[in-house]
């Protein structure tokens, strides 16, 4: 199992922006030496859920201050960005880090109508331009002479430059928070990052996934290697004890719950909307629930819970160590003694088999 950090640095003061951004660049050098998979990036404008806002701007700031460490995106919300342009620049970010680049598309929020009211874009377009800009990305990243006619842009390109580092284009993945939307990606053979869901809708979402690809016609070489390049999140914690890790963690979990709920509420309430892309949904969901959302303890314990997840068969966790309002030093700590007394338990088992 790989393991990776999502960083997204909350900022609840904006006087204080230029110190969180400075703490969420010492966090991902942190965790590029130590070792560790993967950095995730989010974006979210105009609400300080994530500190530095922009992830392609944040990533090229990363690419030039790490060595090894996978730069991912969980995701650029692509209705937000001209597909030319956000071709162009996940190219010069393939550039400055050799290949490292993990392009994660997703269509954008569905929380917050500032985000499209900010730039001018009807939210119900959303899914329609991400598809639309992809096939775009993509003609970019492989093809000469470009002619597209669509419904949301028509262009003609010569040639987009740079070409990418990577061939024939840099890594690309697509968010899964539906059911549905996972089963068309597992149709179309691509692997896939999901949200935050119980080990059991876990559990039935990837032996769907795995099903759906058997039946496709895909074989099961190339259906395990899907599978080890999806990924689940989860929130976490670690410190020396399961006392002291819930007496920071927990706290700090609820607290970011309470305050992005409040946030909701607030554009509910202004705007008269329900931004949810499922409007059914009667249960809270599950990123909400400590027992499904948090892993957090002793590394005893923290590696006990992992090794549940790990018997779903699915590639790699998305770890979100710096929660809401918590330090930047708990949050390092945390990081520490997970890469050095969690991490290893897993890599030696990898060694073994």
């Amino acid at each position: 199992m790989k393991f990776s950090n999502f960083l997204f640095t909350e900022s609840r003061d904006p006087a204080k922006d230029g110190q969180i951004i400075d703490e969420a660049l010492k966090e991902a050098q942190l965790c590029d030496k130590l070792g560790m998979e993967t950095l995730w990036l989010a974006e979210h404008h105009f609400d300080g859920n994530c500190g530095y806002v922009d992830p392609v701007t944040f990533a090229a700031a990363i690419a030039a201050t790490t060595e090894q460490i996978k730069i991912g995106f969980a995701v650029a919300q692509v209705s937000l960005h001209h597909p030319v342009r956000l071709a162009e620049n996940m190219a010069i970010l393939d550039n400055l880090s050799h290949g490292r680049v993990i392009v994660g598309l997703g269509r954008g929020t569905a929380h917050n109508v500032y985000e499209y009211q900010g730039y001018d874009l009807d939210p119900h377009e959303a899914q329609e331009r991400l598809n639309e800009a992809q096939q775009i990305m993509m003609r970019c990243w492989t093809e000469t002479d470009i002619v597209h006619e669509g419904k949301f842009w028509n262009l003609r390109i010569p040639q987009c430059r740079p070409v990418p580092y990577t061939k024939p284009h840099p890594y690309v993945i697509r968010a899964s928070s539906t059911e549905g939307s996972m089963v068309q990606l597992a149709k179309e053979g691509k692997p896939v990052m999901m949200n935050i869901q119980s080990v059991e809708t876990i559990q039935h979402r990837m032996d769907l996934y795995r099903k759906t690809m058997k039946e496709a016609g895909y074989d099961d070489g190339y259906i395990q290697g899907m599978v080890d390049q999806c990924w689940v999140w989860r929130n976490i914690f670690v410190s020396d004890t399961d006392e002291k890790a819930e007496k920071i963690g927990i706290p700090a979990f609820k607290e970011m719950q309470a305050h992005r709920k409040k946030m909701r509420e607030k554009v509910a309430k202004e705007q008269n909307l329900n931004m949810s892309h499922d409007k059914a949904i009667k249960e809270p969901p599950a990123r909400t629930q400590p027992e499904h959302a948090l892993l957090c303890g002793s590394p005893a314990t923290v590696a006990e819970e992992i090794r549940r997840i790990e018997k779903v068969n699915v590639g790699g966790l998305i770890l979100s160590f710096r929660m809401g309002p918590m330090a930047y030093e708990d949050a390092a700590n945390s990081i520490e003694l997970f890469m050095t007394q969690v991490a290893p338990e897993f890599r030696t088992k990898m060694a073994a088999e």
